[in-house]
């Protein structure tokens, strides 16, 4: 997967004249505070060089993140299309634009983001790549200052909750939800500390009654246990810059995420979702499987399932498989 062309060239223009050493070791300094998943008081991209850090090193694989777990909402939800979104921790508009690319008749964005440096450059990188929706910047934190908003057809939150203390996730999940007057998606890094998160937010938004459409096929409890935890993953492709900056060999990466996508309308079907890359041989294929029963199992498919095989050699990590 590779960023949209109007939002590539844009980043690309943003970029023109930093130098590559000072764009890397500012990589290195953010790419280490999200490893560690500070909570120091100190925003990740407080200064506009620590902005340009992330859109060469970070904004492609969050993107594709974004986006798979989007393209797994509208897949569970057919007839959703919402005209509004609200985004919290939106970073520089990537929610924004993924969410432009599978539904573009989208209206209108609220975007709610602490750092005035991001808010910036996401409103100039919407503007200068001709982004054809409404956009208003909201500067507040997250975990204090949701008040007065207004409820969106799709409200969400990426890669913002490793950056608030456990404690302060429940009241933020509440809100979140009060906010939704469709569908929510949190997306989170695919670390078994990521999934932990993404299991206490479906744990509360299931209590609240939410429908869980992705990409659980089930609201049961979650059939997977330690050291085993649900992430799926996305293929990234490098730019030039992009590997310049991560002082990369290889021109791709592997973007490991986890995310939940809740509706306050049930899921039109719900299938078995891939839970792990496919292991494939002569006349067969084994899948990892998380069931609409609330099980998950390794299933065999071979020649002798006709269609249903065909299906599953066609499927990949994260796919959804008729049961």
């Amino acid at each position: 997967m590779e960023l949209p062309a109007p939002l590539r060239q844009t980043v690309d223009r943003l970029l023109e004249g930093t130098p590559l050493a000072t764009l890397q070791q500012a990589a290195r300094t953010l790419s280490g505070r999200y490893r560690a998943e500070l909570r120091d008081g100190r925003l990740h991209m407080a200064d506009d060089l620590a902005v340009k850090a992330y859109l060469a090193a970070r904004l492609p694989a969050t993107y594709a993140a974004v986006r798979a777990s989007l393209d797994a909402l509208a897949e569970a939800q057919p007839a959703f299309s919402p005209k509004t979104l609200l985004d919290i921790g939106a970073g520089p508009g990537t929610v924004l634009w993924a969410t432009a690319g599978v539904w573009p008749n989208l209206e209108r964005a609220s975007l709610v983001e602490a750092s005035a440096a991001v808010r910036k450059a996401g409103a100039w990188l919407a503007g200068e790549g001709a982004l054809n929706v409404e956009t208003d910047w909201i500067g507040a934190d997250a975990t204090l200052e949701l008040d007065g908003l207004a409820p969106a057809d799709l409200v969400t939150a990426a890669y913002m909750l490793d950056e608030i203390a456990p404690a302060s996730l429940p009241k933020l999940v509440d809100r979140l939800w009060a906010l939704t007057a469709g569908t929510l998606l949190v997306v989170e890094p695919g670390t078994p500390a990521g999934w932990q998160r993404i299991l206490e937010v479906r744990r509360r938004l299931i209590e609240a009654g939410a429908h869980v459409l992705a990409p659980c096929p089930h609201e049961k409890p979650c059939p997977l246990s330690p050291p085993d935890w649900c992430h799926f993953s996305r293929r990234v492709a490098r730019s030039r810059l992009h590997r310049l900056t991560k002082d990369a060999d290889v021109p791709w990466e592997d973007e490991k995420f986890i995310f939940v996508a809740a509706s306050r309308e049930p899921a039109a079907r719900h299938q078995a979702r891939v839970l792990a890359p496919p292991k494939t041989g002569s006349g067969k294929v084994a899948l990892k499987l998380c069931r609409p029963d609330g099980l998950a199992e390794e299933r065999l498919f071979t020649r002798r399932d006709g269609d249903t095989f065909k299906h599953a050699r066609r499927a990949d990590w994260g796919d959804s498989l008729a049961p």
